[in-house]
């Protein structure tokens, strides 16, 4: 597998792309003498919003900036309308350390441990709320059984298999368990950006990306658009084949104790039909149906 490259193929295609989703009328940038060729901004312009010289930003964008300052950093995130998981992501893939030498996409070492604690905090949530751990690369780390039963079955699969990035993009059921498909893709996509501007397990997350550039053309679309998301909260339609329609809300907490890591929750509204089927997902796992 190939290397992901010098930090100029991360920084270079990420502010390119940002420059070219704004809007530089809605901005009140003029067209110039000449008119804009391309969508977006120019890099002067990038420049003159963040208060820097032309050569300046121009280097920091081709990746041959070094030490780049928070407060330059700062005003480029600003320049651009960055999302906070965007400025960070940008200060993470700018940092000195994150530019010496070429990453590779294998070497990953074993899997994290899940602690005790933690095995039992899912355990106690078993029968009432879905909830596994997640590490680098979204490799799947322990979960209670109630959530190896709500999409995937996770007792099914083999350790190689227990990626969720990898089950949403590679095994075919994925589009049926999720109807809006291109929306958790594309959130997958999005979180794995975030995760290889950090250090914690970048061997492992360059890993998952490298494999899923291989073999997912849709995955390699979506890299392809330099989306960045932190991982908090958000919804998932999920059709379940023995209870039905479940509309559930996802928290991601990260493990302070355990870099890396993340507990992630699924819970409905009370009262709700999701809920009422969430029970009944349970009692079927309890029953050993499901």
């Amino acid at each position: 597998m190939a290397g992901m490259g010098h930090a100029e193929d991360e920084i270079t295609p990420f502010l390119k792309a940002r420059r070219a989703a704004l809007d530089a009328a809605a901005l009140g940038l003029p067209d110039g003498i000449a008119r804009r060729r391309v969508r977006g901004l120019r890099r002067e312009e990038v420049a003159q919003l963040a208060g820097i010289s032309v050569d300046y930003y121009t280097r920091i964008e081709q990746g041959r900036a070094p030490a780049i300052s928070d407060a330059v950093l700062d005003a480029v995130a600003r320049a651009l309308h960055l999302t906070s998981a965007e400025h960070t992501y940008l200060r993470n893939i700018t940092a000195p350390g994150r530019r010496a030498g070429r990453g590779t996409c294998e070497g990953s070492g074993p899997r994290p441990e899940v602690r005790p604690q933690i095995r039992e905090l899912l355990d106690a949530m078993g029968d009432v709320v879905p909830a596994f751990v997640y590490g680098p690369g979204m490799d799947l780390l322990a979960w209670n059984r109630l959530a190896g039963r709500l999409s995937f079955d996770f007792d099914a699969l083999t350790g190689a298999d227990l990626n969720f990035a990898q089950l949403i993009f590679l095994r075919p059921e994925a589009r049926v368990l999720y109807p809006e498909w291109e929306n958790v893709a594309e959130g997958i996509v999005a979180i794995l950006r975030s995760e290889a501007g950090q250090h914690v397990g970048r061997a492992r997350v360059r890993e998952v990306i490298c494999d899923l550039r291989e073999a997912s053309e849709e995955f390699r679309r979506f890299w392809g658009e330099q989306t960045v998301l932190d991982p908090d909260i958000g919804t998932k339609h999920i059709r379940h084949p023995e209870v039905g329609d479940l509309m559930v809300t996802f928290e991601s907490f990260p493990l302070p104790t355990d870099p890396g890591q993340r507990l992630c929750t699924y819970t409905a509204p009370n009262g709700s039909a999701t809920e009422e089927r969430l029970r009944m997902l349970a009692d079927r796992v309890g029953a050993g149906v499901a």
